[in-house]
């Protein structure tokens, strides 16, 4: 069985090494992380410090989107969206890794501690058990600091958090 973790859309775009594990990973990311693809490429702000690793990572983002546009996939993607906390079925992206879109729903129980975006990544992670993968160390903190009951890896730590041991210590 693939490892799993919930994360946001743009990390496929930022952080090659997730598309290339060393082991079977199924990624859950929420549906509105995929509109935030969009945004993202729209916008004329940056979304990396540097203008090289900005439109490397841009190009990413153009790339993805059209990836999820191609008619398969779309049609997984499309099917979960009638239903609040439906998921798709799996939508390949590369060897070992998959993608499954999941229609989560902000319903605000995290109040203004935590965007729209992250409630919705911890609303599921519980629902769906699997831990949270970020690059953002300040989510990392005020989860801990609330005492959010999930389990988070920072993206760096993505090798350590595809170990089994990890998973059968966890709560």
């Amino acid at each position: 069985m693939p490892r799993q973790f919930v994360t946001e859309a743009v990390m496929m775009a930022i952080y090659g090494q997730l598309l290339v594990p060393r082991s079977p990973v199924e990624y859950i990311v929420p549906y509105t992380t995929i509109m935030e693809l969009y945004e993202l490429r729209d916008s004329d702000e940056p979304v990396m410090s540097h203008a090289d690793d900005d439109q490397h990572v841009k190009l990413r983002i153009r790339e993805l989107i059209n990836y999820f546009e191609e008619p398969l996939n779309s049609k997984k993607i499309n099917r979960c969206l009638s239903i609040p906390w439906a998921k798709s079925s799996g939508i390949l992206l590369a060897g070992q890794a998959q993608i499954t879109i999941i229609n989560s729903i902000d319903n605000a129980s995290y109040g203004e501690a935590f965007d729209p975006i992250e409630t919705e990544l911890l609303l599921a992670s519980q629902r769906e058990k699997v831990p949270i993968l970020t690059d953002q160390f300040e989510l990392i903190q005020r989860i801990i600091e609330g005492g959010v009951p999930v389990q988070v890896f920072d993206i760096d730590d993505f090798e350590f958090a595809m170990e089994e041991e990890t998973f059968r210590s966890s709560p």
